[in-house]
C-alpha cells in the first residue's frame, strides 16, 4: 500500500531525542545466569495505570515530533514478531505496542506503557530475523521488568525531584522540535534526563532475560553475539559510530559474555525468514537514504552476482524500486511471477494492489483483496488496501466497517483516521469528515487543534442528538487531556 499523507516530521528529534530521552538501547553487557531477578517489587508508587497514562501522552507527542511510519505490511510483520516474542516472556502486566521510526540509526527502544519503538536501521543492519529478534527481546524485558518505572523511583529518592517533575522535564524536550536539540542540550530536561538511565543491572537483567525470551520463541542464541560483533567490526574506526555505539561501547568482553550464554542453550538450526528479508527490502528502497536509481541497482547487483538471501526478496526488492521509478509494466511482471510462487505473501499483494490502483483497474484490485479477506478477515494489510482502493473506486460506504474495524483493533494506528476522513469526505459528511480529523490530530497531542475540528463537526451535526452529544462528551475529553499535557509541560 502506498503512503497516502504520511506524518513528514523533523528528523533531528527522531535521530536524537527518542534515542536518548528513552534510553532503552540495546547495546549493553551480558550477564551470568546466577543474577538474581530483580522482578517488580521495588516499584511502589509509580502504578501501571500511571504507565498506561504516560505512555499514551509519550507516544502521542512522539508521533506529533517523529516520522512514525504508517505503513501496514511493515507494522503488521513487527507486530507480529513482536508479540510472538511477548508470547514467551513471563510478567507481562501490559499490552505491547510496537512502531518504526523512518531512521537510519541504529537503535531502538522502551517505554512506559509497553510501547517498543523500533529505527529502520535496525533492519538495514541486521542479516537475519534472529538478530532483530534479540533486539526486541531486550527492549520487552525492560517493559516487563519496568526498569524505567523503578529508576524513575530511585532517582525521586534521591534527589528533591518529584517523579511527576521529572517527567514533564523528559515531556518538555520531546515535546519542543522547534528548538532544536542543540538549544535543549544545556536544559534542565536532559539533565534530569541523564539521571535516569537504565543502571548497569537493569540492563544486565534485560539481556539476561531477553536471551531466554529468544531462545523460548525459537530464535537463534546466538544472534545477539553475532549481530554486536558485525557492529563492532563494522564501525571500529570509523570517525562516527552508531548512536547506540557511542553511549554503549562493545568490548570484546561483553560479546564474549554473549556467546557463552548463548552457548548454555541446546544448538538448533533456525532458518532465515523471507518475511524478515522482504521487510528489509521494502526499507531499503521506500524508507532509507538509498536514491530509486540506487536501489534498483543494488537489487540489480544481487541478481546478477547471487548475493541473497533469497532470489525472491531480491526480486521484490527490484519490482518496488522500478514502481518507485514509474516502471510500473516491469515490476508488475516480477510481482506477477512472485504470487505464481506465493499467491498469499502480504508483501506482494500489497504491490499488486498498488500496480492494480495505479492502473485504475480498482474492480482486480477489489477482488484479489476480499478474495484474501476470506482468508485473513483481521489483517491490517488486507483490511487498510481494501478501505483504501473502496475510496478510490468511489465506493466510500463499504471503505467505513472495513476502518472501524482496523480502529477497534488498533486505536493508536492513525492511518485508519486518514482514510476515514477521506472517505467522509467523498460521501460529503462533513460532520463526520471533521470528527475523523479531530481524532487524528489528537493521536498526535494536537488536541487544541482537535476541538476546533470536532467544533466544525458539531455545526455540521443537523441536530443529530446522538452525534451531538457524542461530539460534546470528546471536546470535554480532548479539553481535559489538553489541560494534563500543559500541567507535564
Amino acid at each position: 500500500m502506498r503512503k497516502l499523507s504520511l506524518l513528514t516530521f523533523s528528523k533531528t528529534l527522531a535521530a536524537s531525542a527518542i534515542s536518548v530521552l528513552f534510553a532503552a538501547s540495546i547495546g549493553h553487557s551480558f550477564a551470568n545466569n546466577d543474577l538474581p531477578d530483580l522482578g517488580t517489587a521495588a516499584v511502589n508508587t509509580f502504578s501501571l495505570e500511571k504507565e498506561t497514562v504516560y505512555g499514551d501522552a509519550y507516544m502521542r507527542v512522539i508521533r506529533s515530533s517523529a516520522p512514525v511510519l504508517s505503513d501496514p505490511v511493515l507494522n503488521q510483520y513487527l507486530s507480529e514478531l513482536g508479540n510472538k516474542l511477548v508470547a514467551n516472556a513471563t510478567g507481562v502486566k501490559t499490552p505491547f505496542y510496537f512502531f518504526l521510526l523512518r531512521n537510519d540509526e541504529i537503535n531502538a527502544f522502551a517505554f512506559f506503557g509497553g510501547h517498543v519503538g523500533v529505527h529502520s536501521g535496525l533492519f538495514l543492519n541486521a542479516d537475519t530475523e534472529s538478530e532483530l529478534a534479540s533486539v526486541l527481546a531486550h527492549e520487552i524485558s525492560h517493559v516487563t521488568q519496568r526498569h524505567l518505572a523503578r529508576s524513575l523511583e530511585a532517582q525521586e529518592k534521591s534527589s528533591t525531584a518529584t517523579i511527576v517533575g521529572m517527567l514533564g522535564a523528559i515531556l518538555l524536550t520531546i515535546a519542543a522540535p522547534q528548538a532544536g536539540m542543540a538549544a535543549l542540550a544545556t536544559t534542565q530536561a536532559l539533565a534530569t534526563q541523564s539521571k535516569i538511565n537504565y543502571t548497569r543491572l537493569h540492563e544486565k537483567e534485560a539481556d539476561r532475560i531477553g536471551m531466554q525470551i529468544l531462545v523460548d520463541a525459537g530464535f537463534d542464541p546466538n544472534a545477539a553475539a553475532t549481530f554486536f560483533s558485525q557492529l563492532a567490526i563494522r564501525y571500529r574506526f570509523t570517525t562516527t559510530p552508531p548512536q547506540m555505539l557511542l553511549t554503549h561501547p562493545l568490548p570484546e568482553s561483553r560479546i564474549t559474555e554473549a556467546r557463552n550464554r548463548a552457548a548454555q542453550y541446546p544448538k538448533h538450526n533456525v532458518p532465515n525468514s523471507l518475511n524478515f528479508q522482504l521487510a528489509k527490502a521494502r526499507i531499503q528502497v521506500r524508507f532509507s537514504s538509498f536514491s530509486d536509481d540506487a536501489a534498483l541497482s543494488l537489487f540489480d547487483q544481487q541478481l546478477r552476482k547471487n548475493e541473497y538471501s533469497f532470489k525472491e526478496a531480491a526480486l521484490y526488492g527490484k519490482a518496488l524500486a522500478l514502481f518507485r521509478l514509474e516502471k510500473f509494466d516491469q515490476a508488475e511482471v516480477i510481482i506477477d511471477g512472485l504470487l505464481k510462487q506465493d499467491d498469499n505473501n502480504l508483501f506482494y499483494i500489497d504491490t499488486k494492489t498498488d500496480l492494480l490502483d495505479q492502473k485504475k483497474d480498482f474492480a482486480g484490485a477489489i477482488a484479489l483483496l476480499e478474495a484474501q479477506r476470506k482468508l485473513k478477515p483481521t489483517s491490517q494489510v488486507v483490511n487498510a488496501n481494501l478501505a483504501n482502493i473502496y475510496v478510490q473506486a468511489d465506493q466510500p460506504k463499504k471503505a467505513i466497517p472495513l476502518l472501524e474495524e482496523l480502529i477497534f483493533f488498533d486505536k493508536q494506528n492513525m492511518l485508519p483516521y486518514q482514510i476515514m476522513a477521506d472517505a467522509y469526505r467523498k460521501l460529503d459528511n462533513k460532520a463526520l469528515e471533521y470528527y475523523s480529523n479531530a481524532e487524528l490530530m489528537a493521536l498526535s497531542a494536537n488536541y487544541k487543534g482537535a476541538i476546533d475540528q470536532l467544533n466544525y463537526a458539531y455545526r455540521y451535526s443537523d441536530g443529530q442528538t446522538l452525534q451531538l452529544a457524542r461530539i460534546e462528551a470528546r471536546i470535554r475529553q480532548f479539553r481535559q487531556a489538553d489541560r494534563a499535557m500543559d500541567a507535564l509541560k
